[in-house]
């Protein structure tokens, strides 16, 4: 067996060694740092004290104390790094330097901000425009595939793939790395290279790839494997996989940050899946079963242990928890195996165009195979489930998946068993209604190109405006809108529609069905479009009251203020543009003000200028129609006076949205802008007085001051 196919195939070995009790428990201290919630540290401090009592090892126990000193320095080192990052994002902030606020590394990129660019930097660039070239439409798959850049994949297709359970894949795994290694070592066999000599090669190509295209986590992850695996052959002294698995899970933890990065996480878990079910097959597997037979079972116990491990992981990331999972992984395996290394040689024989052209055409059959499974999947019949886990429940559901490891590794799984049902059993019984935060909070939902703006009461009530576009086969409210309500929990009480526009109505409906609010407020401009006609059904139908919004129309919810200023019913009667009659709202709590404009224009706002020029002074201003040059005028600005702006827009929109002269003049101004295709989306809380921001991962207090 060669290095690259070493590096996923683990060996039977089941002792754990010290190190990998001691990346475990470094690792839960630094994702109890990360977190949040108070609770977070807590669990993981007990969940890391109670595994180091399990008898799992041959040498000995790992003492509770040991465990619960690694998991303290862990959530140190997290704290540290995260209130170093709050403060570079909050300078970030102040001096426009959109490069630093959503980089992983935000000290970092704020101290490169105006440099020139690396040389690795210019070739992932050069890489992802010659990727454009070669591959036209596919261009977004294979780019998430070869360079980890996911920035342009529609969210209709990740929402494809994540209910077939494949979504993983969209971005550079482990796996994708040990099959271009893979078919490197082939490739230098093939030209006769001596095999140790072809190993070397063969890690150093990998090596630089792996930096090349950023060094991300997981990939990273499976490059340390393989140079481990590489050298104990060499040096003819055999490694446990799970020691294997520690360093190469250990090396990327030099950056703490990478603790929380969705890929290293779905990487290490799942090859630990791995080395569990290939443990788990060789104790439980009928002897006499061999062959294809054999090699079917082995693949779909990996699959369905993978698929349990990664479930809470997905479900919070995603949203679902795709049931048929353990069958299209199997399927996808073969394609991707030689789709990989396909991509790869196009990408390298992209100075040669007709060479590169001619196997990038070749690896189109490929592609669609690919996407093919990820369509029968999600298109079969209870494919996924639509789940929003609270914080608390996704990592009971974390405890019981590493539960399911220790048992499926171990000789004496019983109390393993034991911990995986008592997580599951709070999974279920856990409450998901989370009480109110006791402040007021704007969440401006990152939907794409769309709006879709929910505040929260301190009651922890919701009132939403707009609910993101729609598209063939699925919309932002169903994938987007609702599990993000409903993962911080709460009654939604009010539904406001600024305009039937697809990107603003688009995920109306499943929002009205599934949440069911009180009350539906919109300004019913006629001629609506489709998705807006089947907003008003659902409404009807679920017994919603419906409004029409007019100025002056104000209520008040746990504290909350929701003043209308727009539209006037004889301003609309003559107009032909919705965006001409968006509902514009007033949102007050204390001294702060929230002013939501929807896709509002310069004549709607010359129109409020004229009528309530006294009414429009706000602290946050959602920036009108996505950032267009057809709103957010000077004379606007000057009675609103935001010290914050807020831009819901879509990484590489079609439209140019933002206008570089409304972001020039908001800034001009004095105020901080915050735009969801740089930082996804923007959450602002605040006690009435003061704004903390939370975005991009980072937290930190805006300016105070009136303007």
């Amino acid at each position: 067996m060669n290095g690259a196919a070493q590096a996923t195939r683990p060996s039977y070995d089941c002792t754990v060694p010290l190190i990998a009790w001691a990346v475990s428990a470094y690792t839960a201290g630094l994702l109890a740092g990360f977190t949040p919630s108070l609770a977070a540290p807590v669990l993981a401090g007990v969940v890391a004290a109670a595994l180091g009592t399990l008898p799992w090892a041959r040498r000995g126990r790992v003492a509770p104390l040991s465990c619960a000193l690694l998991v303290a320095t862990g959530v140190l080192v997290a704290r540290e790094a995260r209130e170093s990052d709050d403060r570079c994002v909050a300078a970030a902030v102040a001096t426009q330097h959109w490069g630093a606020t959503h980089a992983a590394r935000p000290c970092e990129a704020l101290a490169a901000a105006g440099k020139p660019a690396s040389a690795l930097e210019r070739w992932r660039a050069r890489a992802g425009a010659n990727i454009d070239t070669l591959f036209g439409t596919d261009a977004p798959i294979v780019k998430a595939l070869l360079i980890a850049d996911t920035r342009t994949l529609a969210p209709e297709l990740r929402d494809r793939f994540a209910a077939a359970g494949v979504v993983h894949i969209l971005s550079i795994s482990g796996l994708h790395v040990a099959i271009i290694a893979e078919a490197v070592l082939v490739l230098l066999e093939a030209l006769r290279v001596a095999r140790p000599k072809a190993r070397l090669a063969g890690l150093g190509i990998t090596a630089l790839y792996v930096a090349a295209i950023g060094a991300p986590p997981p990939a990273l992850r499976s490059a340390a494997m393989l140079g481990v695996t590489t050298f104990s052959r060499a040096l003819q002294r055999p490694v446990s996989p799970w020691a294997s698995l520690a360093l190469g899970a250990a090396i990327p933890l030099v950056d703490p940050r990478n603790a929380t990065s969705l890929g290293w996480q779905l990487s290490v878990g799942g090859y630990a899946a791995l080395t569990a079910a290939a443990l788990w097959c060789r104790r439980h597997l009928p002897t006499g079963v061999r062959g294809w037979r054999r090699a079917i079972l082995r693949d779909l116990a990996v699959s369905l242990l993978a698929t349990a491990v990664s479930a809470p992981l997905v479900a919070w990331a995603f949203g679902r928890v795709s049931l048929v999972a353990p069958l299209t992984n199997i399927a996808v395996g073969p394609v991707i195996a030689l789709l990989q290394p396909a991509l790869f040689l196009a990408m390298l024989l992209a100075p040669l165009h007709a060479a590169a052209a001619f196997v990038a055409d070749a690896s189109r059959p490929l592609l669609a195979a690919f996407d093919g499974v990820a369509r029968v999947g999600a298109a079969l019949p209870l494919a996924s489930l639509a789940v929003a886990p609270s914080l608390l429940v996704a990592i009971s559901a974390g405890v019981a998946a590493v539960a399911v490891i220790v048992a499926a590794s171990s000789r004496h799984p019983g109390r393993a068993l034991v911990a995986a049902s008592l997580g599951l059993g709070s999974c279920v019984w856990w409450p998901l209604a989370a009480a109110g935060s006791g402040e007021a909070e704007l969440h401006v939902i990152d939907v794409g190109q769309g709006d879709a703006v929910a505040v929260r009461t301190p009651r922890g009530r919701w009132l939403l405006f707009d609910a993101g576009r729609s598209w063939i086969g699925g919309d932002a409210g169903r994938s987007v809108v609702v599990p993000y309500l409903r993962r911080y929990g709460g009654e939604l009480v009010l539904f406001v529609l600024s305009h039937p526009h697809a990107d603003h109505v688009g995920g109306a409906a499943t929002v009205l069905g599934t949440l069911r609010p009180l009350a539906y407020r919109d300004a019913a401009f006629a001629g609506g479009s489709t998705p807006y006609r089947r907003s008003l059904a659902v409404a009807t139908e679920l017994g919603v009251a419906w409004s029409r919004v007019h100025p002056g129309d104000a209520l008040a919810i746990d504290g909350v203020t929701v003043q209308f200023l727009a539209p006037d019913s004889v301003w609309t009667a003559g107009l032909k543009d919705p965006n001409l009659a968006s509902t514009i709202a007033l949102v007050r709590y204390g001294d702060v003000r929230f002013l939501l404009t929807g896709d509002a224009e310069a004549p709607e706002e010359a129109w409020l200028l004229a009528h309530l020029p006294d009414a429009l002074r706000a602290d946050v201003l959602k920036v009108a129609h996505h950032g267009s040059a057809t709103s957010t005028t000077g004379a606007f600005l000057d009675k609103v006076k935001p010290r914050l702006a807020v831009v819901s827009v879509g990484t590489g929109n079609s439209y140019g949205h933002p206008s570089a002269p409304v972001m020039r003049d908001l800034i001009e101004r004095g105020a901080a802008v915050l735009r969801t295709d740089q930082l996804g989306t923007i959450v602002l809380r605040t006690d009435g007085q003061r704004i903390r921001v939370a975005a991009g991962g980072h937290e930190w207090t805006a300016p105070s001051g009136r303007r």
